[in-house]
C-alpha cells in the first residue's frame, strides 16, 4: 500500500473525514508548518496530519510552573509528547486539507482545514522544525447492513439532537437535511455527539461503517436516556460528579 509523508499536527480531539478543522496557530513549531504548507501552490492540496493525544500536551508549556517552578520549558518539535512522540499519539488519525491559511500581523495563523481520508500513523519524525509522520491510507468498507443501520442512527440521532436541545432550552436544529451516504452518516454523529476524545478515538478507527453505526446506535440510546432523565434529578445529585479545571 502507498505510504506518504505528512506534517502532523496532535490535538487534543479527533478529526473525521469530512468534518471542518479551524485552527488558531500560534506555537513556533506548527507555525512553521504554515509556513511551509503556504509555499504549495494554491491549485495543489495543502495536506497535513491531524491525530488525538493519548498522553501528553496539545500545548507545551512556555514558562516555568508545576510541580517546579524552576524548570526550563520544552522546546522543539516533540515538547509535550515525550521522548518518543509516537508513543503519546493514537495510531489512527486523519489527513486534513487546509482551505484556508492566513497569517496574521503578530505571525500566528487562522486555518480553516476539512478532514479527507482516515490514515494510520507508521512512524513519527522529530528532526525538523515540527513532526512529521509516515502514514498509510485505511480503506472505508462499508460492512454488512450499513444502509440499514444509517437509517436508524439517522433516527436515533435526531432524537438525540431534541432531548439535547431541550436540555439546553434551544434548538440545534440547523434546517439542514441530513445524508443519506452510511459512511458520511456515521462520521457526522461521531462528530456531532458530545462524547469524550477516546469514544471519538473508537468510533474514527472503527473496522467498518457498519460497526461503527452500531457502536453509534449504541450511544445514541445511551446518551439520550441519559438526557431524558436529566431534569428529574435532584439539583444536589448534579453535583456529587468530578469537577473538570477545564
Amino acid at each position: 500500500m502507498t505510504t506518504a509523508r505528512l506534517p502532523l499536527f496532535p490535538l487534543n480531539s479527533v478529526l473525521f473525514p469530512g468534518l471542518v478543522l479551524p485552527l488558531n496557530v500560534f506555537e513556533e513549531r506548527y507555525r512553521a508548518m504554515m509556513r511551509e504548507l503556504l509555499k504549495t501552490p494554491e491549485d495543489e492540496p495543502r495536506r497535513f496530519a491531524v491525530v488525538a493525544i493519548r498522553d501528553g500536551h496539545e500545548v507545551a508549556p512556555s514558562a516555568p510552573g508545576m510541580p517546579d517552578p524552576t524548570a526550563e520549558p520544552e522546546r522543539g518539535p516533540a515538547a509535550g509528547f515525550g521522548t518518543d512522540p509516537a508513543r503519546a499519539l493514537h495510531k489512527i488519525g486523519c489527513v486534513a486539507d487546509a482551505a484556508t491559511i492566513r497569517e496574521r500581523a503578530d505571525g500566528t495563523f487562522e486555518v480553516l482545514a476539512t478532514g479527507t481520508t482516515r490514515v494510520r500513523l507508521l512512524s513519527v519524525d522529530a528532526s525538523g522544525p515540527y513532526l512529521t509522520a509516515e502514514l498509510e491510507p485505511l480503506a472505508e468498507e462499508p460492512g454488512e447492513e450499513a444502509g440499514a443501520l444509517a437509517e436508524g442512527v439517522l433516527r436515533a440521532f435526531q432524537q438525540y439532537q431534541k432531548r439535547l436541545a431541550g436540555a439546553r432550552e434551544r434548538s440545534l436544529s440547523t434546517g439542514a437535511e441530513l445524508p443519506d451516504e452510511p459512511s458520511v452518516v456515521s462520521y457526522l454523529v461521531a462528530a456531532a455527539m458530545m462524547l469524550d476524545t477516546p469514544t471519538k478515538q473508537r468510533l474514527l478507527q472503527a473496522p467498518d461503517t457498519a460497526s461503527r453505526l452500531r457502536d453509534e446506535l449504541t450511544l445514541l440510546r445511551a446518551e439520550t436516556a441519559i438526557i431524558r432523565n436529566l431534569p428529574s434529578l435532584p439539583a444536589a445529585d448534579l453535583t456529587r460528579g468530578p469537577t473538570s479545571l477545564n
